[in-house]
């Protein structure tokens, strides 16, 4: 998966998808998603890894089954909340 961390001041944004999603653009009725390079396209990283940065994180974006799995497996995600656009599993987390 690719792990990218964005940081605007004291906001933090953590984009984390599937590998084989960058760069493909989901259509789902009027709504296009494109999994951009330039916002998810870091390092390539574990499970581990993923799960070590987004229990910490206050705002992630997730693309794919791999990494809303993650998401889902260390409990800041609940299931019923995940969305799927055009057949690709889709989550967002924001902490106030």
């Amino acid at each position: 998966m690719y792990l990218k961390i964005h940081k605007a001041g004291e906001s933090v944004i953590v984009a984390v998808c599937d590998r084989e999603l960058l760069g493909k653009s989901l259509r789902e009725g009027n709504l296009k998603v494109t999994i951009s390079e330039e916002f998810y396209k870091g390092d390539l990283v574990s499970e581990d890894d993923v799960m070590a940065v987004i229990t910490k994180a206050g705002n992630v974006n997730l693309f794919g089954d791999k990494a809303v799995s993650c998401a889902v497996k260390c409990g800041i995600v609940d299931p019923s909340s995940v969305k799927i656009i055009d057949g690709v599993a889709h989550a967002q987390v924001f902490r106030i």
